[in-house]
């Protein structure tokens, strides 16, 4: 019994992919598009994937030592696109302190450009996908009602056009909700990485602030 429903049930969908291949081909070519993208994305995620948990005290004993090369060592150690960014503010800070925090939320944002790279294909293939599904059930059950006005009522027919119609809709459905997943999933993963950089900047923001204090008092001495 078991074996029958699994042998109707790939006529089905082979009665299905035959009839109705132009309709289900934009929607197979969006699967491969979100599983390539889910692949490279997830890749480039983890290779860039660094503790910032260790990274923060160490390079806080550098800039407190005022040692700004050895905190660029620590930022060329680290890697990966904190270690990019990281190595921009210690660049930064050399040159323009007075305008560090514009000039590293550039180097931030340039940054957040790499990591959200190709999410918009995620984002569009969620919300398109359903879309086609709908159109290829649609353009099907006509199909079956023009069948149906020819050649007369068959309950077999109907019964196969609508099976064949919903297929469409299941194959885009599941389609948007892996990409929908994704796209959420990597949007949360960008959001940690603009954290982290915050976290960054907040570091060398302190540095830049306690020397200011310094200067500022010592000024005021030399006045008087």
């Amino acid at each position: 019994m078991c074996a029958d429903q699994r042998v109707k049930k790939m006529d089905l969908l082979l009665h299905s992919i035959q009839l109705d291949w132009p309709v289900l081909l934009p929607i197979f070519l969006c699967s491969i598009l979100t599983v390539f993208v889910a692949i490279d994305r997830g890749a480039y995620y983890n290779a860039n994937k660094r503790n910032v948990i260790e990274l923060i005290p160490r390079l806080q004993k550098e800039l407190a030592k005022n040692n700004l090369m050895g905190a660029q060592n620590i930022a060329v150690q680290c890697g990966g696109i904190i270690g990019e960014v990281t190595e921009e503010a210690v660049r930064i800070l050399s040159e323009q302190k007075k305008g560090f925090s514009r000039a590293f939320d550039i180097a931030a944002a340039l940054a957040t450009r790499k990591l959200e790279h190709r999410l918009t294909i995620l984002g569009t293939i969620g919300g398109v996908a359903p879309f086609l599904g709908l159109f290829g059930t649609v353009v099907r059950i006509l199909y079956t009602f023009q069948d149906l006005a020819s050649q007369g009522n068959q309950s077999a027919a109907v019964a196969m056009g609508i099976g064949s119609a919903l297929i469409a809709t299941a194959f885009g459905l599941g389609v948007a909700i892996l990409a929908v997943v994704c796209y959420n999933t990597f949007q949360s993963t960008v959001k940690r990485f603009e954290d982290d950089f915050q976290l960054i900047k907040l570091l060398f923001l302190s540095f830049v602030d306690s020397e200011e204090d310094v200067k500022t008092p010592s000024a005021s001495s030399v006045a008087l």
